[in-house]
């Protein structure tokens, strides 16, 4: 099979080419490289890469290219809320970036493209359906299985499925919900079907060899599992010190563009409330209203608000360039939810500090932190 390593070397359609050269795309990453001369063919692949490896364009380049291939005929019917391609996202904010993504590497071709997901208002997204034949849907679980209920959406003619961060929707519990809608689709064999995980445990591998046609593995090691560009930092305090910690360091002239993880939805809203009265804030969480999120989303990216409190599942698929700073608040219980979250800093060749304050509720997680990233972390005593 041929070596790839530009973009432009690539079988790819001199629309799609046009857009790779807008967003400025030129050498393929690793995951690039080694899937796509697979996937462009037809093949089903399952690819295990971190997020940030270019691995969204790489299914949306070989869905694109496979329905550019196959056309629909004059004569052919058509129904309204009929996708040919789905691709399923376990949170509202990676489906959101994904479909932005679609739509900029859709920009010269004319690929309707619809985003449906929980805490948007449904007659918005009907009419999104109505509109025109839909040919790529990207979609959270539930919301999709809403509008298949309502005789919205139809599955039946699915040409190819992506299924995005498989072992974060085993993890949130979407696997019963992603069973039900793969049994509304063709069979394996009559659609292409790609996975894409972080990790792979058994579990992530027998839904995959389930749910895939004889697919080809491709595993993408991390070079380092955390960036050599971020500088890491474990502070040592009591858990009634944090508050007052964290503010002082909020205060310190080197932080610009911040995000603060926490645990659970309720630290975040406190965390939230105490903050905003003296810094530009914003949150997400699962309890904050779609449009709502989209909002303090929008804030964070142009600046208009310094300081970002999230939870993980939040936290997961955005893309903010220059963020000065990654505080956690509460150490993760998952080893590589702390990889995602100090992942937001040190992005595109910049640098970043990550800050992590250990008390007497984190401390038992440091241990399989530690193992996980094969170190021994320096705990220090915060002194200002």
């Amino acid at each position: 099979m041929s070596v790839f390593t530009t973009f432009d070397s690539l079988p790819l359609s001199n629309a799609v080419l046009k857009a790779t050269e807008d967003l400025g795309f030129e050498q393929l990453t690793p995951i690039q490289a080694q899937i796509l001369p697979h996937t462009l063919a037809g093949q089903d692949a399952i690819g295990q890469a971190q997020t940030g490896t270019g691995k969204t364009a790489t299914f949306l380049l070989t869905l694109i290219e496979s329905l550019l291939k196959r056309p629909f005929a004059k004569d052919e019917q058509r129904y309204l809320g009929e996708p040919r391609a789905l691709i399923l996202a376990p949170t509202r904010e990676l489906a959101q970036q994904i479909y932005e993504d679609c739509l900029q590497m859709t920009r010269y071709i004319s690929l309707h493209s619809v985003c449906l997901m929980g805490g948007v208002d449904y007659q918005q997204q009907q009419q999104q359906l109505e509109k025109d034949f839909v040919d790529i849907i990207i979609a959270t679980p539930g919301r999709l299985i809403d509008l298949i209920q309502r005789s919205e959406v139809f599955l039946d003619r699915i040409e190819v499925l992506v299924l995005d961060e498989a072992d974060r929707m085993l993890d949130m519990g979407f696997i019963p919900d992603v069973k039900r809608l793969i049994a509304k689709m063709p069979p394996n064999t009559d659609r292409q079907s790609l996975l894409f995980s972080a990790t792979f445990n058994q579990d992530v591998m027998n839904l995959a060899y389930r749910w895939l046609y004889q697919p080809v593995f491709v595993e993408i090691e991390p070079e380092h599992k955390t960036s050599e560009l971020v500088q890491q930092h474990f502070y040592i305090m009591t858990e009634d010190k944090k508050l007052e910690a964290l503010k002082r360091i909020l205060q310190q002239p080197d932080v610009n563009k911040v995000m603060i993880f926490a645990n659970r939805k309720d630290q975040v809203k406190r965390l939230y409330q105490a903050l905003r009265g003296q810094f530009d804030t914003v949150m997400l969480s699962g309890d904050v209203a779609q449009a709502q999120r989209e909002k303090y989303l929008e804030r964070f990216k142009s600046d208009k608000a310094a300081i970002m409190v999230a939870t993980d599942v939040a936290g997961r698929g955005i893309h903010v360039d220059e963020v000065s700073h990654v505080i956690n608040y509460t150490l993760p219980d998952q080893p590589d939810d702390y990889v995602h979250r100090i992942g937001r800093t040190g992005r595109a060749g910049q640098t970043g500090i990550s800050i992590s304050f250990v008390s007497e509720d984190d401390a038992f997680n440091l241990p399989a932190l530690e193992t996980h990233l094969q170190t021994k972390f320096d705990l220090e005593y915060l002194s200002f």
